[in-house]
């Protein structure tokens, strides 16, 4: 991003020390002007991911990525999702997250905690589109 070289643990580290967050993960995604963007998915401590107003909540995000890793590796956009994508042992499916997202076949789900979790994600893809 950027010209920058950094990975996805870089932005997560970076919400999940603001104190709304609990959870975060970072994907990679096509940019026609950049090459690459970063699209950030989080689950909020107090669930206001449904509420109007996350664009206010969305910016703060942001900014404090910003503040941490510098402006111009500020994410393209932050979604608030009531339950992240993972495996039933708790690893963060990065490449389900990032497929869902951009359009592309998820492979296969078998390991998945919860499979309906992605269902969230899909839906934020059909809102861009």
């Amino acid at each position: 991003v950027a010209g920058k070289r950094l990975g996805p643990t870089e932005f997560e580290s970076a919400l999940v020390s603001h104190p709304l967050v609990a959870e975060a993960v970072a994907v990679g995604v096509p940019d026609p002007i950049k090459g690459e963007a970063v699209v950030c998915f989080v689950t909020l401590h107090d669930k206001r991911s449904g509420q109007e107003g996350w664009s206010v909540w969305e910016t703060e995000l942001s900014d404090h990525v910003a503040r941490l890793l510098g402006k111009p590796l500020r994410p393209a956009r932050i979604h608030a999702l009531t339950q992240i994508p993972k495996t039933r042992n708790g690893k963060i499916l990065r490449r389900v997250v990032r497929n869902a997202y951009i359009g592309r076949p998820m492979g296969d789900l078998s390991s998945m905690e919860n499979p309906r979790s992605i269902d969230e994600v899909i839906g934020l893809r059909a809102a861009r589109v």
